[in-house]
């Protein structure tokens, strides 16, 4: 079953793990276009390569005129925009007292300020007349609902996806937008940004090894599993879900 037949979406972050797990899986449900949008114009373009349903598209998330551009493009390509997933993201692991004013801003520019836009620009394109409605996807984190002792930006900044995403849903809903708006929170999903955070360590493989061991399901979780998720999401079967929260965890905040 083909459940995106004849949909347009925008992956942000789509280069790479998630956001790239997503845009495959959507083409595989049948997106008639799916746009690969990254900072990283060389590993976007490889990614692109390899779909016909691809294009990449480059973009800084928190550029609110390339955001506009970006969309506007998408629109008048295709028609239409159906879904938006905001999946770029960056980590700093750092305390309270040992991160820098300047990596805090980065974060939150990269993760929230990045959702923020990609919301605006988005329900811009998709509410009526000219739109037809669509799904909005926020990448979280377990990380938006629990705290970790070093991550304090981090946790601030997907904390405020996962209240940014209700409120945009409520919007939505009362205007009457037929624009649906969830978050996906996952727990520790192997990524280029898990290795690269566990590069930063002493002895990654037994850091990556620690945060196995964590999980309850033992094992960290695959990309392709949020993906699998973003897909039901952005798909007419989550039709009457907006304002939610989807954790894919293993289990870790069970606990």
């Amino acid at each position: 079953m083909q459940r995106l037949a004849g949909k347009v979406a925008l992956v942000t972050g789509g280069a790479r793990g998630i956001g790239l797990a997503t845009a495959r899986r959507f083409a595989e449900e049948g997106a008639a276009a799916v746009i690969l949008a990254d900072i990283d114009a060389r590993t976007g373009a490889r990614a692109a390569a390899e779909h016909p349903a691809f294009a990449f598209c480059a973009l800084d998330v928190t550029d609110d005129a390339a955001w506009q551009q970006a969309v506007d493009d998408v629109v008048a390509r295709h028609g239409h925009l159906d879904i938006v997933v905001n999946s770029a993201g960056i980590a700093v692991v750092a305390t309270i007292e040992s991160v820098t004013l300047e990596q805090w801003r980065r974060v939150q520019a990269v993760n929230v300020d990045g959702t923020f836009l990609g919301c605006r620009h988005a329900v811009r394109a998709m509410k009526p007349p000219t739109g037809r409605g669509g799904a909005l996807i926020n990448l979280s984190s377990v990380s938006g609902i629990v705290g970790g002792h070093n991550l304090a930006a981090y946790n601030a900044s997907k904390g405020g996806v996962r209240l940014l995403t209700k409120s945009v849903a409520l919007h939505c809903a009362r205007q009457g937008y037929g624009i649906r708006c969830n978050s996906i929170h996952p727990g520790f999903t192997e990524t280029d940004m898990l290795h690269d955070l566990a590069a930063g360590g002493r002895d990654p493989e037994a850091l990556r090894e620690r945060l196995r061991a964590s999980v309850p399901l033992g094992r960290n979780a695959r990309a392709e599993e949020i993906a699998a998720m973003a897909a039901y999401l952005a798909s007419d079967e989550a039709g009457f879900v907006t304002g939610a929260e989807f954790v894919i965890d293993g289990g870790v905040t069970a606990q």
